[in-house]
């Protein structure tokens, strides 16, 4: 079983819990404007884990971001 991962916030400290592991959320946050990118393309949108990390990523922007897990 997969473990499920987060993002944390280290400026302000909310947590994201995402239902991806460590490896697909650090992807999101280390490739942002690419997942950005492919959203603003997809006619089938991205995936609901997906939509909310970036939300996150935007709401903090210039924050330092870690990716946790449980």
């Amino acid at each position: 079983m997969t473990a499920s991962a987060a993002f944390l916030c280290e400026d302000c400290g909310e947590i994201l819990r995402l239902s991806q592991g460590a490896v697909h959320v650090r992807w999101l946050r280390d490739r942002e404007h690419v997942a950005r990118e492919v959203a603003e393309h997809a006619s089938s949108g991205l995936d609901t884990w997906m939509v909310e990390g970036l939300a996150y990523l935007a709401e903090h922007r210039g924050h330092s971001i870690s990716v946790i897990t449980d």
